[in-house]
């Protein structure tokens, strides 16, 4: 090879070397290239993942539809027909049920109103309730609301809702309604189907509804609607009415309801009711519904039908006197009366053994309820009368004693000395027989007896589209002004009882801070601000609150600035002060007892501590 040849190559070499070097791609078009063909990768394998995807649903879907056609050929003839609509009715409630799935499928209650207050309320119609029961056999469940009912056995008040198989074999749903009742009796019965279904001893059961918004009032209404249980041999108890909310529910349960403020609907079982889940969603303002609730449950199911499945459904009021009516008949087993909230145990038994029989006395006279509520609240405050007349009078005692407190405040000006100021402070209401917390106590009594009164009155489905005065329903609120837009805490209205009520307490808390002037410490000035604050602290947590209560609490302040206006003025408290001298005078009365020689000898032995701890440094 020679000099040309071997120079010539050379240059080709390095020709070669350069332009691969200079043609040589970027870290950027390199990482680039490598997410290209990365992204194919991942493609390619999603291909081959939905084909098998793909082949395996086709495998399960052909399995699937041989499975369906095992347990529907047993009610083929149902599955197909129309979905007709069979009433029954008695004096006070209309039940409507569809073929297609035997399920009630609306109640409607014939003594109760709309809002309208032209048309019978209607709890639920239609795809706002659902019902499900699933049987089982070899081949999977069969699912009522797949089927067409026959409507059999019809009377005014009773329908047999039957699914057929054959002419001997069959599964009816008996549904009757008694007299002048809110209650159905509710029976699942098979003829028949012993060899057909599984010798399971239990039905599945799916039940749901939309509860519609039937007062005015969203906010109170939606803060009474919960989704309330019985547990057998236990409590009743509920999911949260402020929140999304669920649970499945540990051993079995009696009843369960889909509760609104005034009406419920009841879904209860004679064998109780097992594996339940249940489920409460809230539902946006506006939308004319309240809460969307769910349950999944289980009952007792002979498929041989030598023993019927007992169940009952209740469609009607919260009224106390109703359900307890129905309690009675099953020995207290069921305490439905619960669904109406009377408030915690003392103040409960307040208004279900007083406030609601003296509640009923009234109404019994024909008088608006405007007027029962005022002649009720009246006959409250005479019943506690002897604890405001008590509370006064320990006000009034140590107001006549300030002259001498001031004295004592002279005598110890300083700070250190605070603690043998109030003791002999103490010491000086021991002599008279007087007691700081003389009026605490009678307080405290009357307490149970003011708050049965609020805990009722919400309750009350008499004050239900009652009108008195400007209100047009004492049940929900009042609106004076409505404005086109939402006030935080307050709402988009402004309720008029609960404006008076508001401006009563002010006035009430004014007179007795006037009262209480010439005995206060100036340290005593935050606290009367705070007395002030909380009038208009109860305007905007009242102002949803039933107009009839706001009205209560109106009615009531005023009564009570009234009775402390009379008591004022009917108050010598010269001569109190002379009665009081003359006890201390008295050496029976010179025995310093209750609760202020008790603070007194505790100040002493706090002060000789402190003595001792000063000797010892």
């Amino acid at each position: 090879m020679d000099k040309n040849t071997i120079t010539g190559l050379v240059l080709i070499g390095i020709l070669l070397v350069g332009f691969s070097y200079l043609s040589r791609p970027s870290e950027e078009q390199i990482a680039a290239q490598k997410r290209y063909y990365d992204s194919i990768a991942v493609v390619q394998q999603q291909e081959e993942a939905l084909k098998a995807k793909t082949e395996a649903a086709l495998a399960n879907s052909q399995k699937g539809v041989a499975s369906t056609a095992d347990s529907t050929s047993l009610f083929f003839n149902a599955l197909h027909g129309s979905d007709s609509k069979i009433s029954i009715q008695n004096n006070v409630a209309e039940i409507t049920f569809a073929t297609k799935g035997g399920r009630v499928y609306s109640a409607m209650l014939k003594d109760y109103m709309a809002q309208d207050k032209k048309t019978p309320i209607m709890l639920f119609d239609g795809d706002d309730a659902s019902m499900n029961f699933n049987f089982y056999n070899k081949a999977g469940a069969i699912q009522t609301k797949d089927y067409f009912f026959e409507a059999v056995n019809k009377t005014d008040s009773s329908v047999t809702m039957r699914l057929v198989a054959d002419s001997a074999s069959y599964i009816d749903f008996i549904y009757t309604l008694k007299p002048d009742s809110y209650l159905m009796n509710f029976e699942i019965k098979a003829t028949g189907m012993e060899d057909k279904l599984a010798s399971t001893k239990y039905v599945d059961i799916d039940w749901s509804q939309r509860a519609r918004q039937l007062e005015k009032g969203f906010t109170y209404e939606n803060r009474l609607s919960e989704l309330t249980y019985k547990v057998t041999g236990d409590n009743v108890d509920n999911l949260s009415a402020a929140k999304d909310d669920s649970q499945n529910l540990p051993g079995r349960i009696d009843w369960i309801a889909f509760k609104n403020q005034f009406f419920s609907s009841v879904f209860i079982a004679e064998q109780d009711f097992d594996k339940v889940s249940v489920k409460s969603k809230m539902e946006q303002q506006g939308s004319g519904y309240i809460k969307d609730y769910s349950a999944e449950m289980n009952t007792f199911f002979d498929p041989t039908g030598k023993e019927p499945t007992e169940m009952y459904f209740y469609f009607g009021p919260n009224h106390f006197k109703t359900l307890k009516a129905l309690d009675k008949g099953r020995d207290e087993k069921w305490e439905l009366h619960r669904l109406v909230y009377l408030g915690w145990p003392l103040i409960r038994w307040i208004n279900q053994f007083i406030t609601i029989n003296v509640f009923d006395w009234l109404s019994g006279w024909g008088l608006s309820m405007g007027i029962v509520l005022l002649i009720l609240t009246i006959m409250v405050k005479v019943v506690v009368y002897p604890a405001t007349w008590k509370t006064y009078m320990s006000s009034a005692k140590m107001r006549v004693l300030k002259p001498k407190i001031d004295e004592i405040s002279k005598k110890y000006p300083k700070q250190e000395d605070a603690m043998k100021k109030q003791q002999e402070v103490m010491s000086l209401y021991s002599q008279y027989g007087v007691s700081p917390m003389g009026g605490c106590l009678p307080m405290l009594l009357q307490f149970p007896i003011l708050m049965a009164l609020f805990m009722f009155v919400p309750s009350a489905i008499e004050l239900r589209q009652q009108s008195f005065l400007w209100a047009d329903d004492l049940s929900t609120y009042d609106a004076i002004i409505t404005f086109p837009f939402h006030i935080p805490f307050l709402g988009n209205h402004l309720s008029l009882f609960c404006l008076l009520m508001t401006l009563t307490n002010i006035l009430n808390t004014k007179y007795s801070m006037s009262m209480q002037d010439n005995g206060a410490q100036p340290q005593m000035a935050a606290m009367k601000w705070m007395m002030y604050l909380m009038p208009i602290m109860f305007l905007f947590v009242l102002n949803d609150y039933p107009s009839g209560l706001n009205y209560y609490y109106f009615v009531s302040t005023l009564i009570s600035v009234g009775t402390m206006i009379l008591l004022r003025k009917t108050t010598d408290e010269t001569k109190l002060l002379a009665i009081l001298e003359a006890k201390k005078k008295d050496p029976k009365q010179m025995k310093k007892t209750g609760f202020a020689a008790r603070l007194e000898a505790m100040q002493k032995q706090q002060e000789l501590l402190q003595q001792q701890r000063q000797n010892k440094k």
